[in-house]
């Protein structure tokens, strides 16, 4: 090894000792005579110390370091002198007063700092990432990353469970987000795909009989990327035979429960993970990913105002629509400008408008309570449960409509107010998702999750009747607004799995074309089998206190799938393209 310690290491304990550190430049101060330049590699920063007149040749190379190059030293550790000790840094009551110095590569001026943090544009970052990837903060975030997939691998080890990994070149299927497929060069005209999820795999692997299986998977989605997602991803995927749904949210809770005092300082608002069902969600939420660190919740009041003078409540409520709200604490001083701001949200989530009803001190200021008698006033005031001070927003649309603009107002005042407090964690399990949902598009249902969900045992009847109502055995883990993983109970039975595909339109033969291998696989015996699959970088972004899962990635993409450092994607040759059968149009 080039060097004895890591730049983290050294105590006052060790005051005497003959040393060799090995690092990156990070900060350089020339006070004339003495030189002081922070050594850091992955573990921490040392203090060396260039005394001319206790090695002048190491003084005199010392003058043309400059930040980030690499160089490896000699010297002798000794306590930093009274009033000298620095009790920020693990490090700071020690120095090494250095004896040689090596440099091992010299280095152009950074792109951007790296020794402070500070405002960067992204692209800069994603383009020189593994500049970025060298500051303090991103390598908390990726060693946080590390110490989650080791405590989560340890954890399930325990519980009997064992890994397995499985393809990344399957068979594409209908269903999910679009493939990613790779031309076969050896079966010209024929694709494999790239897994959106293990999900038939761990199933088959129930089927073989190894009952507890995980895997920390590598999975990828060609679909437009946000905040909380990237095209290629990892997540804790696990499976389990003989279980109820029961099972598989105890152990996933006890997990979580135990994962987060152990990595992190954050704070688990609640425990047993409180529960709702997906019509409770929407229903108080307005979300099935709520954030439940805070109240102000959505009170129906289309009973109150259904013969309301108000052409659009009463027309909304008559179409079969509703007419909802929330309160605002203490912002009934909101000015027109501000409440525009509100509507434009609203719009913008498909809102025709939005009503604001301010309860002051000196009575009730809306432009529609001229059309709402005192009566209907004076129930939806008690209904809401306002108090002067008081902003009410309401919204008057379709349910689903009105679930989505409340439920984004709600969460934008949630964060004007400062409800969001980011040192808690607040999960909540959401379960009794429907199975299916009509796709007007395509003219027939479609799976909520996926094809394989096993439905509620009493709704069987109802899969070819009213397929709408049919509930799923499946359920979602939430925190702070974020989905962090889902699952469900899955059909083992090959004539369930088979009138689920016909319930979304695949014939018979159309699934056994697509599927045959799980059908077949379910007439040898499947055991009952569920699991859950979680995300790993949205699980690490929250811990580690980050906006975007690109801060705990190593080397994602941007908003539109680009890779700025490698330029990926590009154009490939006209040999490979000839070699994989594949023409390209103009």
């Amino acid at each position: 090894m080039l060097k004895s310690h890591h730049c983290g290491a050294l105590r006052s304990t060790h005051a005497g000792e003959q040393v060799a550190l090995a690092g990156w430049v990070h900060r350089r101060r020339d006070h004339g005579n003495l030189i002081f330049i922070d050594l850091r590699d992955r573990f921490g920063i040392t203090q060396l110390v260039f005394n001319p007149d206790h090695a002048a040749a190491a003084h005199q190379m010392a003058s043309e370091l400059r930040n980030e190059y690499v160089v490896r030293v000699l010297g002798a550790v000794r306590v930093r002198p009274e009033g000298m000790r620095n009790p920020e840094m693990a490090t700071g009551d020690v120095e090494v007063l250095v004896d040689q110095v090596e440099i091992l590569n010299e280095a152009k001026a950074p792109i951007f700092h790296i020794n402070r943090e500070g405002e960067v544009d992204e692209a800069l970052r994603l383009r020189y990432r593994y500049l970025d990837l060298r500051r303090p903060r991103m390598q908390r975030n990726l060693i946080l990353y590390h110490q989650v997939a080791r405590f989560i691998r340890e954890y399930l080890s325990e519980r009997d469970f064992i890994e397995i990994e499985t393809p990344i070149l399957i068979k594409s299927t209908p269903e999910g987000a679009r493939d990613y497929v790779v031309p076969s060069r050896l079966h010209p005209g024929k694709f494999y795909a790239l897994p959106q999820s293990p999900q038939q795999l761990k199933q088959l692997l129930m089927v073989s009989g190894f009952e507890r299986y995980f895997q920390i998977a590598r999975c990828f989605r060609d679909e437009d990327l946000r905040a909380d997602r990237q095209p290629e991803f990892t997540q804790i995927d696990l499976e389990m035979s003989f279980v109820e749904r029961e099972d598989i949210l105890q152990l996933m809770e006890g997990l979580l429960t135990e994962l987060v005092p152990a990595i992190s300082d954050k704070r688990i608002l609640q425990s047993p993970f409180p529960r709702l069902t997906y019509a409770e969600a929407l229903a108080l939420y307005g979300s099935d990913k709520p954030d439940v660190r805070f109240g102000m919740l959505l009170t129906d009041l289309s009973d109150l105002l259904a013969a309301s003078e108000f052409r659009v409540f009463r027309e909304a409520v008559q179409s079969g629509g509703q007419v909802k709200a929330i309160r605002v604490p203490g912002c009934a001083g909101y000015t027109r400008r501000q409440t525009d701001e509100l509507t434009q949200i609203a719009q913008e989530h498909g809102a025709q408008g939005l009503a604001a009803i301010q309860v002051r001190e000196d009575g009730v200021h809306s432009p529609i309570a001229k059309f709402l008698s005192e009566e209907e006033m004076a129930a939806l005031l008690a209904r809401m449960g306002a108090q002067p001070g008081d902003l009410l927003l309401l919204v008057a649309d379709r349910p689903g409509i009105v679930a989505e603009a409340l439920g984004a107002l709600r969460l934008e005042m949630g964060r004007r107010l400062e409800l969001l407090d980011d040192d808690v964690l607040a999960f909540a399990w959401i379960t009794d998702f429907p199975l299916l949902e009509w796709n007007a598009e395509e003219q027939r249902y479609t799976a909520v999750h996926h094809p394989f969900t096993a439905p509620f045992d009493e709704d069987l009847p109802l899969l070819e009747s009213d397929p709408g109502r049919v509930r799923a055995k499946a359920y979602d883990v939430v925190a702070n607004g974020y989905e962090i993983g889902g699952g469900s109970i899955r059909i083992h039975r090959s004539e369930v799995q088979a009138r689920l595909f016909r319930a979304i339109g695949l014939s018979d033969d159309e699934a056994r074309a697509q599927f045959g291998h799980l059908l077949e696989a379910f007439e040898f015996g499947a055991p009952p089998h569920g699991g859950i699959a979680a995300g790993m970088a949205r699980l690490v972004m929250l811990l580690a206190g980050e906006p975007n899962i690109r801060e705990v990635t190593a080397f994602p993409k941007t908003q539109s799938a680009v890779d700025l450092m490698t330029d990926a994607p590009s154009r490939i040759s006209g040999r490979q393209l000839d070699e994989l059968h594949i023409r390209l149009k103009e």
